[in-house]
């Protein structure tokens, strides 16, 4: 009986450090599983706290995106536009350079005719002295000298070139009309008018059926003496007859009528450089 007794004795030292073994083992493998819920925890709490911050990171980038894709068609809009302004610009300027070359053309065109108007006032003015110079020594109620709209008028009486109701030139006619000539004669392109003009006063002869015939007559008398007499060119001289229908004063006195009995002599120089100039814009 005694030795089962010591064979336990014996045994139970054995048995003892085994279950001391277990249990170590089993502490460790339980903080081992312990740490690893732990670490599995914080794992997944990481994972969750960084699935947020990608999920944040995500839609501030999908917001970037969506920035810079307004960016970059506000960007384009921008372009398109400068370059439509650009565009615009330069069309702009080309108009702008063919109005100043058009303003150019213009200002030279205009100093041009400035020069031809004023190259004609001068021959108008240096005509005007000449006819002046000739006919001294007449009255002014035989004759005057104005210049008017760029024409030399010379206005000679009825009294100083015809007996009353007469187509004929007298002699002292005559000598007026050679004075004139000597001036014509001179002039190069020039145009010659010659106006017969009456009162009012009704006429009737065996030769002038009315005042109308009478101022052609007398006009067509003073072309044959300046042509045929004095030699003034017959391609630069013109009769016509107005009659009463172009009075300067009233035919109500005899002081009105007999201003209106007159013949005007209208000496225009050729305006043909000036037409031409004006036709060829």
């Amino acid at each position: 009986m005694k030795t089962p007794k010591l064979l336990f004795l014996l045994a139970l030292p054995l048995l003892t450090t085994s279950c001391l073994v277990s249990r170590t083992k089993y502490n460790l493998a339980e903080a081992g599983r312990l740490a690893a819920l732990y670490s599995c925890d914080s794992v997944n709490d990481l994972l969750t706290s960084k699935r947020a911050e990608f999920d944040l990171l995500q839609k501030s980038h999908n917001g970037l995106r969506e920035d810079t894709t307004q960016l970059r068609n506000g960007i384009r809009n921008y372009q398109n536009l400068l370059k439509t302004n650009r565009n615009e610009r330069d069309l702009l300027s080309t108009q702008l350079n063919d109005k100043m070359k058009q303003l150019d053309e213009r200002e030279e065109t205009i100093r041009q005719l400035r020069g031809v108007i004023d190259e004609q006032n001068a021959r108008v003015k240096s005509l005007l002295d000449n006819v002046k110079s000739a006919l001294t020594g007449f009255s002014s109620d035989e004759l005057t000298v104005r210049e008017e709209g760029g024409k030399v008028y010379v206005a000679m009486s009825d009294k100083l070139l015809f007996e009353s109701g007469s187509a004929i030139v007298n002699e002292m006619g005559k000598s007026a009309l050679g004075k004139l000539a000597n001036v014509l004669n001179k002039q190069q392109d020039i145009d010659v008018y010659i106006e017969g003009h009456t009162d009012s006063v009704p006429i009737k002869t065996a030769v002038f059926s009315d005042n109308w015939d009478l101022s052609v007559f007398r006009a067509t008398s003073v072309v044959r003496i300046l042509t045929a007499d004095y030699g003034v060119n017959p391609m630069q001289i013109q009769p016509c007859g107005r009659g009463e229908f172009k009075p300067i004063d009233t035919n109500k006195t005899p002081e009105g009528r007999a201003r209106n009995r007159r013949t005007e002599i209208i000496i225009a120089p050729k305006l043909d450089k000036l037409y031409e100039m004006i036709s060829a814009q």
